[in-house]
């Protein structure tokens, strides 16, 4: 998978699957399995038919590097076992003092706590959450550096699993195609408003870096 992944210009397994599943509904290791139902999207010849939807609110920004800190979790290449992990991940850690210390944290762009997926190799591969901060790290916690880049950024009324999911999942088959712009390949960043150091519920948004096309 990941000879595929870096054929077809993802930077991580991570990111491929998670294309794979927004577009076919399933993961790359299940499409070998007789039976399995993949789609497909023929070129568009002649015209571009539009078909009534909920709208994407978004905006594109530029932002220099983004430096987190905070706890972390071991993830596999199994997109699959690890939306299984992530939530679990979550719940757990809005029980602890570690949690309060990350909302404290928070005093760069973009402000709230940040939930990100970040791959340096197929045996490197961790979820954060964190907050974007020029703070010290505290004892226990990680830093990790996501490098300068364009951003889309997408509102979403909605907290953790399905509805962020579905932000990436139009991302890939309604926005990108359409925009002029390519995945970057970076990590993608959920990000969790928070007021007065506590996390508010049911809005979140979704930053994902991308570039221009052929660049």
């Amino acid at each position: 998978m990941i000879d595929v992944a870096l054929k077809y210009g993802y930077s991580s397994p991570t990111s491929f699957n998670r294309a794979f599943q927004s577009v076919h509904g399933i993961a790359p290791f299940e499409a070998k399995n007789i039976g399995s139902k993949l789609n497909a999207y023929p070129d568009i010849k002649f015209s571009v038919k539009v078909i009534g939807g909920n709208a994407m609110t978004y905006h594109i920004e530029k932002k220099e590097a983004i430096r987190i800190v905070g706890i972390r979790k071991h993830l596999s290449e199994d997109m699959e076992e690890n939306l299984k992990y992530i939530p679990l991940f979550w719940d757990k850690a809005l029980s602890t003092e570690e949690f309060q210390t990350i909302c404290e944290l928070s005093n760069q762009e973009p402000k709230g706590i940040l939930g990100i997926s970040a791959y340096k190799n197929h045996k490197d591969i961790f979820y954060y959450i964190a907050s974007a901060t020029n703070k010290e790290i505290p004892a226990g916690m990680f830093e990790y550096e996501i490098p300068a880049s364009t951003w889309v950024v997408f509102e979403n009324d909605g907290y953790l699993k399905e509805n962020v999911q579905n932000v990436f999942r139009r991302f890939y088959t309604e926005w990108l195609p359409f925009l002029g712009y390519e995945y970057a390949g970076l990590p993608d960043i959920e990000v969790y408003p928070i007021h007065d150091e506590k996390l508010i519920m049911g809005h979140s948004e979704v930053w994902i870096a991308i570039k221009e096309e052929g660049k």
